[in-house]
């Protein structure tokens, strides 16, 4: 009924709701109609993000360098292991190391990541506490993963936006499109071009 009066039909239809089952996944699903989410969180959530930026840094700041200490305690751990097996280390340092500077290095970096691990575990709590002190940011599960609402906004909503009123400065005939998503598996190459002279180019390209 609404595409026949209309005259429009499929994705030339936008449709704008903001419950994330009744208006965007069913439109969605069963209409084949273009969605967009209106979430008044973002707002509050955005200026949470922005103000935390100092916070943030700071504790992947840590998080890098217990990665760093963590992987020379392993090659040393592994060192060990294999030098009690006759083999050599993997690495030249940790060959020319005894046995007793290979475990007081290993008990040295141990307590140097529980230190980091003192540090971390506070912040981790901490993050979020600007945007909601229970349950933390609405967008995120941790630091690293998306919460399971923005995964069913990114799969159902083509666009989502904090207000109707957003859209007043666009005319009806704009043909809204979502920003360019990238994958995780996402990595950059470089090939050697020839070109007609004989030159040889290092060019970036993108390899899905």
């Amino acid at each position: 009924m609404v595409e026949s009066s209309l005259g429009v039909h499929g994705d030339e239809i936008l449709y704008v709701g903001d419950h994330i089952y009744t208006d965007v996944s069913q439109s969605k699903v069963h209409l084949r109609w273009r969605t967009a989410l209106i979430c008044r969180e973002i707002e509050e959530e955005y200026n949470a993000l922005i103000n935390s930026r100092g916070h943030h840094a700071m504790l992947i700041d840590l998080i890098n360098q217990k990665e760093i200490v963590g992987d020379l305690f392993n090659q040393l751990r592994l060192a060990l292991q294999r030098r009690s097996k006759g083999r050599p280390a993997q690495t030249l340092a940790a060959t020319h190391m005894d046995d007793k500077d290979l475990t007081d290095s290993i008990q040295k970096l141990l307590i140097v990541m529980q230190r980091l691990d003192d540090k971390i575990g506070p912040m981790l709590e901490a993050d979020g506490e600007l945007f909601n002190k229970r349950w933390g940011y609405l967008s995120r599960a941790g630091l690293w993963d998306k919460s399971h609402l923005m995964r069913q906004i990114e799969k159902y909503a083509d666009i989502y936006t904090s207000r109707v009123s957003n859209f007043l400065q666009y005319t009806p005939f704009m043909y809204f499109r979502a920003q360019e998503q990238v994958c995780k598996f996402l990595f950059s190459c470089y090939l050697l071009i020839i070109d007609l002279s004989g030159t040889r180019h290092a060019s970036s390209l993108k390899v899905w």
